[in-house]
């Protein structure tokens, strides 16, 4: 629900009653994890989803209930015999829902997360309304609908801030990478020292656009871990030697940079002469993607977003149709809970 929560707001700013869809429990395969949500205005507006089109009819109807008479409802849906001609989930999944209208009192609670700052907050399953308790906090990081200090049961939901992304060079690669970074999660910083380049009309889906050399940016970056980020593109090893060196050094999860075969081995030759560890320059993902077969500047961008994704989530980058198990994998196991940021 928290991934909504600047839809919510703008269209109860516009007048509009909204109610919200969320998932509360999922059992084997399922679309869409704990926490995903759907929002349901009154003028029929659908945002999000819960499913990817299972459920969402019945879903949308149990929000309308809502709306009229203002109060919080509870469904599962399921696949099974019985159930196979009605809502159900053809991966043989099964989810319970809340179904809650969004009050004042939520969206305040709501506000931090429309302003992209970490939020934490609960629901009282029972009725629909919030919850506060000091074990929310540990629950929303595991994932779980817990019952706190021996009462109802409360989902715990959490949301850190977007996982940065900064782009070195305002090239049209990089253009491209932060429209599809963008659509992503990703809060994305682009950095180029040529004013001309480095403009929010040109990467108006930035947030923020930075004119200065690489390496000054990258030594006072603001906040990184390891979601962060690191790509360099400028293609000039007057600049991405440095940036790179510079990056390298910070506590971030991924640095790649663009480049030939031949320029990734110039550049590792020059790093080296700079001091900077075999090990270190071993990390740097260059060639920067996923072998895709574009070559695009929008090609390479969904190819470099692949492997920035792989690596962050411990995917393999293969076909999901050569793999074995679960294709919804739990995104806790693959993400250390401290900075657990999934759509909840």
């Amino acid at each position: 629900m928290l991934d909504l929560a600047r839809p919510i707001l703008d269209r109860r700013a516009r007048g509009r009653r909204v109610a919200v869809v969320t998932v509360t429990h999922v059992a084997r395969s399922a679309p869409r994890g704990l926490g995903a949500a759907m929002a349901v205005c009154d003028d029929g507006e659908i945002i999000g989803s819960i499913s990817g089109g299972c459920v969402e009819g019945d879903a949308v109807e149990l929000a309308h209930l809502v709306l009229a008479d203002g109060c919080a409802r509870t469904a599962r849906f399921g696949f099974d015999d019985d159930t196979a001609h009605a809502a159900g989930l053809a991966c043989g999944g099964q989810v319970d829902v809340l179904a809650h209208a969004v009050d004042d009192a939520l969206a305040a609670a709501l506000a931090p997360a429309a302003r992209g700052e970490a939020t934490t907050i609960g629901m009282d399953l029972a009725t629909g309304q919030l919850a506060d308790h000091p074990e929310l906090a540990a629950a929303a990081l595991l994932r779980e609908t817990r019952l706190l200090a021996g009462a109802r049961p409360v989902l715990a939901l959490s949301r850190a801030p977007r996982p940065r992304l900064i782009l070195l060079g305002a090239t049209e690669h990089a253009a491209a990478l932060c429209r599809v970074a963008t659509a992503a999660g990703y809060a994305v910083t682009v950095c180029d020292p040529w004013s001309v380049l480095a403009t929010p009309e040109r990467f108006p889906d930035a947030a923020e656009v930075r004119v200065e050399m690489p390496q000054v940016l990258l030594a006072n970056p603001g906040p990184v871990d390891h979601r962060t980020a690191v790509v360099v593109l400028t293609h000039d090893t007057r600049l991405d030697v440095p940036a790179l060196a510079a990056a390298l050094a910070l506590p971030v999860g991924f640095v790649g940079a663009l480049g030939a075969r031949r320029t990734v081995g110039r550049r590792a030759e020059l790093l080296a002469e700079a001091g900077v560890a075999a090990a270190d320059i071993a990390r740097i993902h260059s060639p920067l993607g996923l072998d895709l077969g574009g070559s695009s500047p929008e090609e390479t961008a969904v190819s470099a977003l692949a492997e920035i994704l792989a690596a962050r989530f411990g995917g393999s980058g293969l076909p999901l149709r050569d793999l074995d198990g679960p294709l919804h994998r739990d995104r806790v196991a693959s993400e250390p809970a401290a900075c657990a940021e999934s759509g909840v």
